[in-house]
């Protein structure tokens, strides 16, 4: 198996087809293995999944530094991506606030770099749009990191076509990072046309709804108590996950029949979507990294896609992708 490089945008970026969400080695889904989060970034590499991602927030720190430490001896076969903007602390991580202040983007960058311990970032991502600072302002502050050579291309997390647009005439943008997978398609209705009329690649992740599609979580699925889908999640919450069962057991039975893992067949139909697009499932271990590295070489016809998506009605999803709190800070 060899994983395949796209052009991410049109600003020279290329990439695996297929990268790697590091966000959970060091939080949210229950306990860390640094150990075992290391091998798995080791192995992706040897895989070819050589786009790894990353953000500031992560472990208020922590994943940056692993990610960092980890692929030091490597650094020439990764194409690295790490996010600022959404404001933390150690001493109040409960806390959370969005900057996109001119000046706290370069504190932020810096800051990065320095966990890192890498002299530049690949692409650099805005991971939440501060509703406060004119993106203009936000993104001619990164554009500054580009031209003094910490940053090589830059990025937007969860932003609006609107924002895109304005962001875009600034300085080319080459990437989004937004939520994307069968259960959640709300960018195929203006952000995806707006990113392939501007030349802007897609990076969609939790391509896997955080697990789910996998259909490996069910109601008598005992998640740790560390772990944000709990209460961050109302997806997975009560009546909620009864009815998305419902849904992810359709998956499951498609994938039963093509001979293939749930989570594999949702990858695949990410895949379908077009080349422009780097999903980028998260995992912290090296037999689901390899599971779903695998999901490259399935080919989807296009009735099957058409199944699929029968199979998920979006109407038929219950509740919001994120809490309360957590929808405000998405871009409108």
């Amino acid at each position: 198996m060899a994983i395949n490089t796209i052009k991410l945008g049109t600003q020279g970026a290329t990439v695996s087809r297929e990268g790697l969400g590091c966000m959970g080695m060091s939080e949210f889904y229950g306990e860390r293995n640094d150990e075992e989060s290391a091998a798995t970034i080791l192995r992706a590499l040897d895989l070819g999944v050589t786009f790894l991602d990353t953000a500031d927030v992560y472990g208020i720190g922590d994943n940056e530094e692993l990610v960092g430490k980890t692929i030091k001896p490597r650094r020439d076969e990764v194409f690295l991506a790490t996010k600022f903007a959404n404001l933390r602390t150690k001493d109040k991580p409960d806390s959370w606030g969005v900057s996109g202040k001119p000046e706290y983007v370069k504190q932020a960058c810096d800051a990065s770099l320095k966990r890192l311990g890498l002299e530049h970032i690949d692409l650099y991502y805005q991971h939440r749009v501060d509703p406060e600072t004119p993106i203009e302002e936000t993104v001619g502050a990164m554009a500054e990191l580009v031209q003094a050579g910490k940053v090589k291309y830059l990025g937007l997390s969860e932003a609006s076509a609107a924002t895109i647009r304005r962001a875009h005439k600034v300085h080319p943008i080459t990437a989004l990072q937004t939520e994307y997978s069968l259960w959640e398609r709300h960018v195929e209705d203006e952000i995806l046309p707006t990113l392939r009329e501007l030349g802007i690649g897609f990076v969609p992740y939790s391509p896997l709804g955080r697990g789910f599609l996998t259909g490996t979580i069910s109601k008598d699925t005992e998640l740790d108590s560390k772990d944000f889908r709990k209460v961050r999640y109302p997806r997975f919450a009560g009546e909620n996950l009864d009815r998305n069962q419902i849904i992810v057991n359709r998956i499951s039975d498609i994938a039963e029949r093509r001979g293939v893992k749930p989570g594999q067949l949702a990858l695949a139909w990410i895949f379908s979507k077009g080349d422009d697009l780097a999903p980028i499932p998260g995992t912290k271990r090296r037999k689901y990294l390899e599971e779903n590295a695998a999901a490259v070489e399935i080919k989807l016809s296009a009735e099957e896609v058409a199944e699929l998506e029968a199979a998920v009605p979006q109407g038929d999803v219950a509740g919001n992708r994120y809490n309360e709190g957590g929808m405000k800070t998405i871009d409108q």
